[in-house]
């Protein structure tokens, strides 16, 4: 399928894993291998079976035997490196980490999937399901949700910040949408006083552009199929960067025409917000120019986890 390419960069995000003090016994590490053998075929099967009901098969499947292998002792600390096909992220403290992915019925209809692990104290397992629920959100830029409502993404990056006590994970995700359009969505997620998951969070401001508009749970461009918009946290300038959309034949209302016209704008951090900057640079830019990381998009990935992680897999004690 055409995906394949697109998830197997995805899957890259996951490759490593941070360094822990605590390591995985030889046993638990052995059933884990074995474990992730199995869920391999089936991860490869979500984006490649050829018939949908193939690939609703293997994701059955895969989500089943998946949450099998977390449950083994401390297999928080297990990468899962050849799920290619499936997004792992490690948030930038280490208290949890992330696994998204899609699963296609045809070309204009896709249902994302994924699960929150947290780290425990003693290595069990506490997980969180996420259940996409876009399609029933109405006005889900502005709808703080949990994660049984999820507002689904392909995560493929994660940036910590703090307001007061509370962190914020600002998530960076991927929704390939439909045959027509593609998008990308930041969205915010937080712990309550229970430790459950929240999604959204009041912190998206446009109170310093020239026209106000009332602040936004999460953030979201949509854009040409062949678009390849980029979003992106960019470290040296500590600011979020997107490229400046416009619509190609001049009508607004057509987001699937949406295309980069070279400027960016973005966000800064700035007294637990994230604040909106009509224009990051003072001038235009050629194409290939942008002072930013390699672009983000459906064809190409790249990101630096934090803490920077090891290269290979977590070795057994012995």
């Amino acid at each position: 399928m055409r995906n394949f390419f697109i998830f197997t960069l995805f899957g890259l995000l996951g490759l490593s894993l941070p360094t822990f003090s605590q390591q995985l016994g030889r046993a638990d590490y052995s059933q884990l291998q074995a474990k992730e053998d199995s869920l391999k075929k089936f991860a490869f099967q979500i984006v490649n079976g050829t018939e949908a009901t193939d690939r609703f098969h293997a994701d059955s499947q895969f989500t089943r035997m998946l949450v099998r292998a977390l449950k083994v002792n401390n297999s928080f600390f297990y990468p899962f490196d050849s799920l290619q096909t499936i997004s792992r992220l490690y948030s930038p403290d280490t208290t949890f980490r992330i696994f998204t992915w899609q699963v296609s019925k045809d070309e204009n209809t896709f249902r994302r999937h994924g699960a929150i692990q947290m780290r425990t104290a003693d290595g069990s397992l506490k997980l969180f399901p996420l259940l996409d629920n876009t399609r029933f959100t109405d006005n889900w830029l502005d709808t703080i949700t949990n994660n049984e409502a999820w507002v689904g993404a392909i995560y493929y990056s994660i940036v910590l910040k703090k307001a007061g006590n509370t962190k914020y994970y600002t998530l960076f995700g991927y929704d390939e949408h439909n045959i027509r359009s593609t998008r990308k969505i930041v969205d915010v997620l937080s712990f309550n006083a229970q430790g459950k998951p929240v999604f959204g969070a009041p912190i998206f401001s446009f109170a310093e552009d020239t026209a106000r508009r009332p602040a936004q749970n999460r953030f979201m461009l949509e854009y040409k199929k062949e678009g390849n918009a980029r979003i992106q946290f960019d470290e040296e300038l500590n600011m979020i960067i997107y490229d400046h959309l416009i619509p190609e034949n001049n009508e607004p209302q057509k987001k699937y025409t949406y295309i980069p016209d070279g400027d960016y704008e973005g966000f800064k951090w700035k007294e637990g917000r994230w604040v909106h900057i009509e224009k990051v640079f003072t001038y235009k830019l050629r194409d290939g120019e942008a002072p930013v990381a390699a672009p983000l998009g459906e064809d190409k990935l790249n990101t630096k986890p934090d803490p920077k992680p090891t290269k290979s897999k977590t070795k057994p004690k012995t």
